[in-house]
């Protein structure tokens, strides 16, 4: 075979960073990532931005040398990502603070609401209900981290989890203190209301949950290669036939039940702007199957069956 010769450059600066040579043509890019790495070990793997272009996106790490648009002599370009931080330990750090930090409002401490004893404890059962689904949500979220989710990345910026923490804690903490606070009054139509949100809450996370499953069985043997979703003989999945993004659809169902359960307008707040992020990521990922996959179904829409 023809030996590739691989050229590095700074992306900003297109300064020569390393000259490798007599790489193979099979060689993928992982495989010149670890090459770049063994010469500049500050810079491992992850925080590595191959490219072929300055402007453009990032090379996946099963891309072939010699399938890429290059000649023998090939030059790529280096961006650094900056620390990086794995996906698994990510969602652990975002999904436990709100469940502790629900708890500090749920147990009325005595910094939170003051040492009145009429405000050690909350006469309406539906604010411990709504505990109980709050820690249910992210426990869920928690179990399904470590036992289910597949990464097709490995990691993401440092820098990003402050923002995605203080997003999740904050609101958690904000929600929390409307819902426990000793003045707060429960839905105005009672137990129908409240009852009717529970029945919509579990619905919804266990089609969550079946969503969860069914992507990550698409990755069981450890494949990173993207697929098509289809659903399964489980009827949660069925959604599959209309969204391309069903796990979403559900996310949001699970907070517009809490949010009809406590009638509380933060916990509103917090259902909208769930609902507009992942209206983006949606709409994102559906864009991708679309281009990636010729026969992908042209009925389906990113979140909302016929709407969006």
């Amino acid at each position: 075979f023809v030996s590739h010769q691989v050229e590095i450059l700074d992306w900003e600066t297109k300064k020569q960073l390393c000259f490798l040579d007599k790489v193979e043509p099979k060689a993928t890019i992982r495989e010149i990532r670890l090459m770049f790495h063994k010469l500049y070990p500050r810079w491992y793997p992850a925080r590595q931005s191959i490219k072929l272009d300055p402007k453009g996106k990032s090379l996946r790490d099963e891309e072939i040398l010699q399938h890429l648009p290059v000649g023998t002599t090939a030059t790529l370009y280096f961006k650094d990502l900056g620390p990086q931080i794995g996906w698994t330990t990510v969602f652990l750090i975002e999904y436990t603070g709100p469940l502790l930090i629900y708890f500090l409002f749920y147990f009325r401490m005595t910094f939170v609401y003051g040492l009145d004893e009429r405000f050690t404890s909350s006469p309406h059962p539906v604010v411990n209900l709504a505990c109980i689904c709050h820690s249910f949500h992210y426990i869920k979220r928690l179990i399904e981290t470590i036992f289910v989710h597949r990464f097709s990345r490995g990691t993401m910026p440092l820098r990003k989890i402050v923002k995605n923490c203080l997003y999740y804690w904050g609101f958690a903490a904000w929600l929390a203190y409307y819902i426990n606070h000793p003045l707060y009054t429960p839905p105005s139509y009672g137990k129908k209301q409240i009852n009717f949100a529970v029945i919509m809450f579990l619905l919804c996370e266990a089609g969550n949950f079946s969503i969860h499953v069914a992507l990550s069985d698409l990755r069981r043997n450890g494949s990173k290669t993207r697929k098509i979703p289809y659903p399964t003989k489980n009827p949660f999945t069925w959604l599959f036939y209309f969204v391309s993004c069903p796990n979403y659809t559900y996310e949001v169902g699970t907070w517009i039940s809490f949010t009809i359960m406590t009638q509380c307008v933060p916990v509103g707040l917090f259902t909208l702007l769930c609902f507009i992020q992942m209206t983006v990521w949606a709409k994102d990922k559906h864009c991708t199957y679309l281009r990636e996959f010729k026969d992908y179904p042209s009925h389906r829409m990113p979140i909302i069956p016929f709407l969006l």
